[in-house]
């Protein structure tokens, strides 16, 4: 996964540091010349000092393919800006940014902006479901991001097709909370069957997340 991060500071080192970990592929905006080598030094990525909110500055990273852009610079404003441009002017799919002032976390969701967030774990948290859930419609998180509601439509070869939900191992930690055919509801049974395009809707436990979609993206 390809992640852009504005704000090489304190928590923007942090969350690069963890993404690498995670054998992400990290880019940096930094502003800062000091801070600019020092993530550049320390992390071995691609940094790039100037600033965010500059569509020119952002225009100078590769933004094909980029799954992630993370703005985590100390002032709201720019991470406002920065989110924006990287949403409405490269495209970036997801847009996350950090609000430093929890008194502008509402004013910050209502813009364009898909996450607003104040913590580097959620952060990372949120990005890992992200790609552990590519398939399948994450709809809520719970728990801090340690249990997510996600929504699948089953293929039209799907592994699933006429099955009934008892004779579906469902991982321990899992849940199927509703399944909606055409305009219809059903609340689950154990001897409901399902088809191909049906949309299931799940709950799942962390430790349970890559073993549902594992099983409910399996065709034929």
């Amino acid at each position: 996964m390809k992640v852009i991060i504005a704000g090489g500071g304190r928590l923007g080192y942090s969350l690069a540091r963890n993404l690498i970990d995670r054998r992400y592929d990290v880019s940096v905006i930094e502003i800062s010349k000091q801070a600019s080598e020092k993530v550049a030094n320390e992390l071995q990525i691609e940094v790039v000092c100037g600033d965010a909110t500059n569509i020119e500055t952002l225009n100078s990273l590769d933004f094909n393919n980029v799954d992630c852009f993370i703005a985590v610079t100390g002032r709201d404003q720019d991470n406002i800006v920065a989110s924006q441009l990287a949403k409405n002017e490269l495209k970036i799919p997801k847009v996350i940014a950090r609000a430093n002032n929890p008194r502008n976390l509402e004013a910050m969701r209502k813009l364009d902006i898909d996450i607003v967030v104040s913590s580097t774990e959620i952060i990372t948290k949120m990005i890992e479901q992200e790609v552990v859930n590519a398939g399948a419609q994450l709809l809520a998180t719970l728990n801090k991001g340690k249990a997510a509601i996600l929504s699948f439509t089953l293929p039209e070869n799907s592994a699933l097709d006429g099955y009934a939900i008892k004779d579906i191992k469902m991982p321990a930690s899992s849940l199927i909370v509703s399944v909606v055919r055409g305009e219809q509801l059903y609340i689950p049974r154990g001897d409901t069957v399902i088809y191909s395009k049906d949309e299931i809707v799940i709950f799942c436990g962390d430790d349970s997340q890559k073993s549902v979609k594992k099983l409910w993206t399996a065709i034929k």
